[in-house]
């Protein structure tokens, strides 16, 4: 029955974890499995490995074969060149001190390379929250001068309303101080041409009162002017005209002799 060394995904989604585990290749990848022996999580930088070195590699000199992310990560740990040691002291190319000294250097030097990486990543996330702050501090600046100069304007503003309640500037309070002494003169002069103005009016009303009692008593002492007694005459002879005064005297004259001779 082939055995595998291979990961076994956990986590939520977009976050996932691992676990180590020797399992059988027909087996589902998040199914059952033989043994746990390590976890991995990359979302740590440098990623996290905890790994049980001398069972990882008592399965890996019994013939389990790791899949490519669990070599990449035995290699990491140094299982691979434990192995590769002990295959020599095997076959007699080494013996178990020297091939024990060997690993030992190669651990020493990997720590030192991890323990850089780890300084490195560390170095750039100072570089990274300085930076961050430098460019916070200079958001702050701007937008605290931005407010002074805000409040600044607010304040001239507020001064130029002030000024033009209470007279404004200096120079514009002398122009009016100046300007009042001549206003009160041309209204001390105002009432005395107004009441210089009255007076002509008053006497000239006077004169009128006076000759309007004359005018009335002329009226009085005129006679009245007769009436017309004639009538004028109509258009179309509708009334017969007044015999004229020799006429009527004759006509008289006739009706007298008349009466004569009757008698």
């Amino acid at each position: 029955m082939p055995v595998k060394i291979r990961l076994a995904r956990h986590g939520k989604k977009n976050r996932p974890y691992y676990h180590i585990v020797i399992a059988d290749s027909r087996a589902p990848r998040d199914g059952r499995f033989i043994e746990r022996v390590g976890s991995y999580n990359p979302n740590t930088n440098p990623a996290t490995i905890e790994l049980d070195f001398d069972r990882a590699l008592d399965w890996l000199l019994k013939g389990a074969q790791p899949t490519d992310t669990c070599r990449a990560i035995l290699s990491y740990k140094g299982v691979l060149m434990k192995k590769h040691l002990l295959n020599g002291v095997k076959k007699g190319a080494l013996t178990e001190e020297e091939a024990e000294k060997r690993f030992a250097a190669w651990l020493k030097e990997k720590e030192a390379k991890i323990e850089a990486k780890r300084e490195r990543v560390l170095g750039q996330k100072r570089e990274e929250v300085a930076r961050m702050l430098d460019e916070e501090a200079k958001v702050n600046e701007a937008r605290a001068a931005e407010i002074a100069k805000r409040q600044s304007e607010l304040a001239e503003e507020a001064a130029a309303a002030s000024g033009k309640a209470a007279g404004d500037t200096p120079a514009e309070q002398e122009q009016a101080e100046a300007v009042e002494p001549a206003s009160e003169e041309k209204k001390e002069e105002a009432p005395a041409a107004k009441e210089a103005e009255d007076k002509p009016a008053a006497s000239e009303e006077k004169k009128e009162a006076e000759d309007k009692p004359a005018a009335s008593e002329e009226k009085k002492e005129e006679p009245a002017e007769p009436a017309e007694t004639e009538e004028k005459p109509e258009e179309g002879g509708k009334k017969e005209e007044a015999p004229a005064p020799k006429e009527a005297e004759e006509k008289k004259g006739d009706s007298e002799e008349d009466k004569g001779r009757d008698s």
